[in-house]
C-alpha cells in the first residue's frame, strides 16, 4: 500500500518541499523533494528521510524540522 500524504511544506523558492506521511501499518515518516528546471520541474525525491518510522504524524514533523534546516524558516504549507 502506498503512504498517504497528510502534508506537504515547500522552501520559499518552490525548489524543495518535504512531505509527512502515514504508512499503511499507521506509522508515520517524513522525506525531502527537490526540483530543479533542467528536470522540467519535477519533484525529485532525495531518499535522505523516508525510511523513519514515528509513531504520530506530529513526530514526523518534528523530526523533519530538527533534520531539514530551512523548514524552520522558509516553510509553507503546500495543500
Amino acid at each position: 500500500m502506498k503512504p498517504k500524504v497528510l502534508d506537504s511544506f515547500e522552501n520559499a523558492t518552490a525548489t524543495h518541499c518535504v512531505d509527512i506521511f502515514q504508512r499503511g501499518d499507521g506509522s508515520f515518516g517524513f522525506e525531502e523533494f527537490r526540483r530543479d528546471p533542467e528536470d522540467r520541474g519535477l519533484w525529485q525525491c532525495l531518499n535522505k528521510f523516508g525510511q523513519g518510522v514515528f509513531a504520530t504524524g506530529q513526530a514526523a514533523v518534528d523530526a523533519a524540522k530538527e533534520s531539514v534546516p530551512w523548514l524552520n524558516t522558509t516553510a509553507v504549507w503546500r495543500w
